[in-house]
């Protein structure tokens, strides 16, 4: 537990499910106010706030695409007008799809793009631009993935997201370092979230997953979420543009192959 980030407000992008929905639920843990995201589903969304909404610290959700800027602005704007401020921004939401890469479409693609780094940009600079305008030292906490660095067959769009997003991440750190903001970045590695239900269908692929893990299992979302909480507190405060790298040592293998050309 982090006692300074008690009364704290944070902003999570994507937070209905997976990864994103364990950052809400450690961030109330810690007693913060948590403002989330859904794109769609917002019956899960809304049970989110009624499992959590007590107490001292409040949860509130919200619809927002991440690839309209507008939607990006106004959220940041309500989160203002309603707590008067806030100290942490993660950039979750995300997308990915299997498309081999002669059959992708420039929509897809620009989809993904739209998606994983354009949102991630907008969101980093409009916390930015309230930090800057409140005189605060506040945070910005990219979800990435371990694809920033590993190649992936069949998700070239993806990998290339986020790839941009390491970038984007240390670039705008390095820019605003002096004034005490910090930008980071969470890549995980193979996670147990409903965007990667198709990879363990079957107890047979699971443990496929599993043993393609050098550590031997999954990780699981709180894996990301305990770091993301280490992140937004005090314990963290010097660190700023940084990748934190949670694969189970996924990243210390080597590159994957097409299965479809291996012999």
């Amino acid at each position: 537990m982090y006692s300074e980030l008690k009364g704290r407000t944070a902003i999570v992008t994507g937070g209905s499910s997976g990864i994103g929905k364990s950052i809400v639920e450690r961030f109330h843990e810690e007693g913060m106010n948590v403002v989330f995201t859904y794109h769609s589903g917002d019956e899960d969304a809304n049970k989110i706030v009624d499992d959590l909404d007590s107490g001292e610290a409040s949860v509130v959700t919200m619809k927002c695409d991440v690839t309209k800027e507008q939607e990006i602005i106004d959220l940041v704007k309500q989160t203002i007008d309603q707590f008067g401020g806030f100290d942490v921004m993660v950039n979750n939401a995300g997308i990915q799809n299997d498309v081999r890469s002669h059959e992708l479409s420039v929509d897809e693609f620009d989809k993904v793009i739209n998606t994983n780094l354009r949102g991630t940009f907008i969101g980093t600079r409009e916390a930015v631009k309230h930090y800057l305008d409140t005189d605060k030292k506040g945070s910005v906490i990219n979800i990435s993935s371990v694809h920033e660095i590993i190649p992936w067959p069949h998700y070239a769009h993806y990998t290339a997201s986020k790839g941009g997003v390491k970038l984007l991440t240390q670039s705008m750190a390095l820019e605003y370092s002096r004034l005490g903001i910090r930008i980071n970045n969470i890549a995980p590695g193979s996670i147990n979230t409903p965007i990667n239900e198709d990879f363990f269908s079957t107890p047979e692929e699971k443990e496929g997953a599993d043993d393609f893990v050098p550590m031997g299992y999954v990780g699981e979302p709180e894996h990301i979420s305990n770091i993301a909480a280490f992140m937004a507190s005090e314990q963290s405060v010097y660190i700023t543009g940084q990748t934190i790298v949670a694969d189970g040592g996924l990243s210390l293998y080597p590159s994957h192959r097409d299965p479809e050309y291996d012999e």
